[in-house]
């Protein structure tokens, strides 16, 4: 991991490495999008912007930090970037939700797995980021403290405060 870091940082092979790195975690950064945005072409776009903003702050980059861990909080600004332009321009609810799953051909979730979706993405930005990180990325609470920039505890209590949502969510069709 040093030598990627390393050859990101010099100008004769940063090139090459930044290749390997969205080899490496553009299937990663594609799913955790994914969960947040929902419908595969926003995704995609955001997966790009990601990218394409890495790729400018390659000489800001420091190293401190992992490059999967850089990347995921770029991703994330990105996403909640994204998140905020759509919802100011146009409201989303639990039918948005399961149309946008139901006509994307690139889902494959049964009638749960779309009440499942509808029950993340009711949950506030944050929360859901958080709950996403921990149940599909199984990501450590302190890899995620660094990628959020929130404390490990305060983590720990949006994750199960989102836990407890998402069952209130399917106990309320009942």
């Amino acid at each position: 991991m040093d030598d990627l870091n390393s050859r990101l940082k010099n100008p004769d092979t940063r090139r090459a490495a930044f290749e390997e790195t969205v080899n490496r975690y553009g299937e990663r950064l594609y799913r955790h999008i994914r969960s947040m945005v929902l419908d595969h072409d926003d995704a995609d776009d955001v997966l790009q912007d990601t990218f394409m903003k890495a790729w400018a702050a390659l000489d800001s980059f420091k190293g401190e930090a992992q490059v999967s861990t850089w990347l995921y909080r770029i991703a994330t600004n990105e996403c909640l970037s994204f998140l905020a332009r759509k919802r100011s321009s146009v409201a989303i609810d639990d039918t948005d939700v399961a149309r946008t799953l139901q006509s994307d051909p690139y889902f494959d979730g049964d009638e749960l797995q779309v009440r499942f979706q509808q029950a993340v993405a009711s949950l506030p930005d944050k929360q859901r980021q958080v709950f996403n990180l921990k149940y599909y990325d199984q990501m450590k609470y302190e890899e995620m403290s660094e990628i959020l920039g929130t404390s490990v505890g305060a983590l720990k209590a949006s994750y199960h405060i989102a836990v407890k949502k998402i069952e209130q969510f399917f106990n309320e069709d009942e």
